[in-house]
């Protein structure tokens, strides 16, 4: 897979502190998502979710791959544009169906891959184990490893992105698809911006949340990202948007 380009930025404005998923009922989709995974539901005093690891395997809230699942009023609305990518330990997305996904549909002759929801309707995608060429450790339970973002313009959102948190952009001939590797905090192996004809209309149900590098959202603000909210009463952190709309959260790593 030869990168067709390459970025390495020294200095980061942030980095990737979490997942966040939008939740009608944040029970059943934690509940969900701690199944199918193999990971630990805890309640937050939020009345939010968090999805991690085993208390007796690692500090629960030093582990960023986790997933905050976060109680909303409003329904899913329009398609999901930020999903997860799965490994799968087999050809067989049934442990996925068992803890409550939906098959939407199935491998054919231009995919690869599984396409499930969860009961919300968020959408993601299984992938079988791959060729032994590729040299990948197998894993032994449904395990991320792409975060996938549809964008208009892929490749400017990738580039957007690695420079603000340090990655390397990389694609291949003969796909749309570019992606971030490396990217500071980021707790998996690709961060992909794929290539889509509709441009973002609805809040996304799933977004991620970054650790400022300084105190202050002005390094992102003059590389064009929107200012959506500032700290209120209410929230003690920044939400943003880049250039195409998606929402993310950001925090000042001065407070605890």
């Amino acid at each position: 897979m030869e990168p067709a380009i390459g970025h390495n930025k020294r200095v980061t404005d942030c980095s990737f502190k979490d997942l966040c998923l939008d939740a009608v009922d944040p029970q059943l989709i934690a509940t969900f998502w701690g199944k199918a995974l193999g990971r630990e539901v805890r309640r937050m005093p939020d009345s939010g979710y968090r999805v991690g690891p085993s208390s007796s395997l690692a500090p629960f809230n030093a582990d960023t791959d986790g997933i905050w699942v976060d109680p909303v009023a409003e329904p899913r609305s329009g398609k999901t544009r930020v999903h997860l990518d799965l490994r799968l330990p087999n050809n067989d997305p049934r442990s996925l169906i068992s803890a409550g996904a939906d098959l939407i549909s199935g491998p054919s002759e231009e995919r690869l891959w599984w396409v499930l929801a969860d009961a919300e309707g968020n959408t993601f995608c299984a992938m079988p184990p791959p060729p032994d060429e590729y040299e990948m450790t197998a894993v032994g339970l449904p395990t991320a490893f792409a975060l996938v973002v549809d964008c208009v313009e892929p490749a400017s959102q990738a580039v957007w992105w690695a420079e603000r948190t340090g990655g390397n952009v990389a694609t291949r001939a003969g796909t749309t698809a570019w992606w971030v590797e490396n990217a500071r905090g980021f707790p998996f192996p690709y961060w992909v911006f794929t290539e889509v004809p509709e441009a973002k209309t609805v809040k996304n149900r799933m977004h991620w949340d970054v650790l400022l590098s300084g105190s202050d959202i002005t390094p992102l603000l003059d590389a064009g990202a929107q200012l959506l909210r500032k700290p209120d009463d209410e929230i003690w952190w920044w939400v943003l948007a880049d250039p195409e709309g998606n929402e993310f959260c950001a925090f000042d790593p001065a407070r605890p």
